[in-house]
This record gives C-alpha cells, sequence and structure tokens, in this order.
C-alpha cells in the first residue's frame, strides 16, 4: 500500500501558492469539558498550532527534540526530512511510494528505520519512515507522524488545550452522537458527515487546511453567491486552482452544526477534506482498533470562516531554510 504523505507534498490536501497561503490563525477559545485524571499508560505532550496544523516535540534515537506534524491524513507512519535523516545517519530500509489523493501522481523515495521515537514519554520501536524533502509552511518541522503511527492507542488531538494524548482504552458508540464510525482503506481515517441532505464521506486530516470539497459535489449543493476564485494548488501530479464559496446549507457531523460554513473547492481529489481549521474546533479523539472517532466541545453550533491568507511581496529574494540547529522547536 503506497503511502499518502499529502502534507508534505502541498499543505496537506492543498497548497495554496502565488498570494495566498494559510496564515498563522488566531486562538479559538472553545472549552471542552474537564477530563478525569488521566489512566496508567497514558502519555501527553504539549501540542504548538502552525498555520492551523498540530506540531508536537519527539526525540529520535535519543537525539532532538525535533518539531514533528501529527497528520491523520499521512497514511504511513512517519516522513522525515533529508536533512534530519542524513544527520542522523538513519538507515535506509526499503523504498516506497509516494501519492496525493487522486492516485495520480507516484513517486518513489527511501525508507529509513527509527530505532526509537519518542512522544511525551511513549516510545515507538523501529519505525519506518519516508525519506522527502519538507517544503512549503511546512519547512517549519523536521518530520510527519503519520495515522497508522498511533494504532495501539488512543490518539486524541485537543486543539482548545494544545495538548496531544494518547492513551489505552476504547470508544464506545453512542448512535453517531459524538461517535462517528470511520474507515481507513488507506490507513486515514474518512468518516461521514452530511451536508443539507446530502449523506457524504470525509478525510479527517489534521495537515489540511479548511473544509475542502471536490468539484464533482458542486452541482448537487446550494451556495449563498456563486463560488470564486481563490488560489492555486498543487499536488505531486497536477497544479490547479481553489475556488472559495459559503454554502447556503449546514454542514452535519453528529450532534454538532457547522452554520452555512465557508468552503473550498477543488478540481484534483475526489474526497471531502475535513481539514485542521474545521478541526481545532474540537478535542478529536481516534480510535483505530474500533474505527470510531469522538468529537468533544461545549459548542453544538459552530463557524467556519475562509482559510486565512497572507500577501506575499513580489520580486523578494529567495530565502534559503535556517541550519537544523537554529530552527525554533520549543
Amino acid at each position: 500500500m503506497p503511502i499518502v504523505p499529502r502534507s508534505v507534498m502541498s499543505c496537506a490536501l492543498l497548497a495554496l501558492s502565488g498570494a495566498l497561503l494559510p496564515a498563522r490563525p488566531q486562538s479559538v477559545d472553545i472549552a471542552v469539558p474537564k477530563q478525569d485524571a488521566a489512566p496508567p499508560g497514558t502519555y501527553s505532550a504539549p501540542m504548538e498550532i502552525i498555520y492551523g496544523k498540530p506540531y508536537v516535540n519527539v526525540m529520535v534515537n535519543g537525539h532532538g527534540p525535533y518539531r514533528f506534524m501529527v497528520d491523520t491524513g499521512t497514511g504511513g507512519e512517519a516522513l522525515i526530512s533529508v536533512e534530519l535523516a542524513e544527520e542522523l545517519k538513519l538507515p535506509t530500509v526499503n523504498k516506497t511510494r509516494l501519492s496525493d489523493p487522486s492516485k495520480e501522481g507516484l513517486h518513489y523515495t527511501d525508507v529509513v528505520m527509527i530505532d526509537a521515537l519518542n512522544i511525551g514519554g511513549a516510545e515507538f520501536d523501529e519505525v519506518l519512515a519516508a525519506r522527502h524533502r519538507i517544503y512549503g509552511e511546512d519547512i517549519n518541522c523536521q518530520g510527519i507522524l503519520g495515522f497508522p503511527l498511533f494504532e495501539d492507542f488512543l490518539l486524541t488531538l485537543d486543539y482548545p488545550n494544545r495538548r496531544l494524548v494518547l492513551s489505552p482504552g476504547a470508544l464506545v458508540p453512542d448512535g453517531e452522537s459524538s461517535v462517528l464510525p470511520f474507515r481507513m482503506p488507506d490507513g486515514v481515517p474518512i468518516a461521514p458527515l452530511r451536508i443539507g441532505d446530502l449523506r457524504v464521506e470525509a478525510l479527517f486530516d489534521s495537515g489540511g487546511t479548511g473544509l475542502s470539497l471536490p468539484q464533482r459535489l458542486v452541482s448537487q449543493l446550494h451556495f449563498s453567491g456563486d463560488p470564486m476564485p481563490y488560489g492555486l494548488a498543487e499536488s505531486l501530479s497536477s497544479r490547479f486552482e481553489i475556488k472559495l464559496g459559503k454554502l447556503a446549507s449546514n454542514v452535519q457531523l453528529g450532534e454538532f452544526t457547522f452554520a452555512a460554513p465557508f468552503v473550498e473547492i477543488n478540481s484534483a481529489f475526489p474526497l471531502i477534506n475535513f481539514g485542521a481549521y474545521a478541526m481545532e474546533n474540537f478535542a478529536i479523539t481516534f480510535d483505530q482498533m474500533n474505527q470510531l472517532m469522538r468529537l468533544d466541545s461545549s459548542e453544538k453550533t459552530l463557524h467556519l470562516a475562509p482559510t486565512p491568507a497572507v500577501v506575499h511581496l513580489q520580486n523578494t529574494p529567495t530565502e534559503k531554510p535556517p541550519a537544523q540547529a537554529l530552527v525554533p522547536i520549543g
């Protein structure tokens, strides 16, 4: 099965280019219920949010800490930057195929072995990591932690409290109120939601941007106005336009409602992408063993603005990334 590292390829599902790139978001002030004392075997780490995406500090073979993105939209255990893999002299053990969600682009890269990877005290042994160049705004990190890495834990991305929590246990279905089923055909979570009366599936992608819809769905939906061009995006296999629109209907996710949200529209990928700016309203817990996910938020009605963008100056010198030792990670 190929690894699907959209966050390395281009800002997870989408990488806005030219004058539009995701900006550092404003904080989201949404409270979640206080949790009981952590059970034995629970690990926790601070979670930094940069450009809407979650990052944690990790130790690699006893070295570090290094900043890695947590990307539920990546279907391999990990990716690591070429520079860090060379610095740590990680051995190459195999090759793998990288592809984007369209599955049209294929790129082969080396797989290296990480003997020990530590996140908040949780130790992961013999982690297979695809070695690949990291660019765009994701250059803020030295690697990516994929969804399958956490298969033996309940993985909680607590956006309001800025914590990643790994714990034992299992989720219990509740009739799709706050606990939703998901499937993971490519090692990533795909769960149901509703747009108006239309029941669809979405990839829950912490390495993505906002709520992104495939062009094929547009004719089945109602908008408050015609979607407008918003920027350009690129993936392994294509370069395409992004449009921005405001739905005239609500998006329903279990008991939670996004009231007439702004959405991005792309022509390249087949699935809806429920990205970081939508996910940051929740503390989200994933149970891969039982393929269930739980959404926690004190607010039942939520709002989703356009994905933030920044203006880039024209004709400015191209900057080289700083040396690894100079990249702030804490």
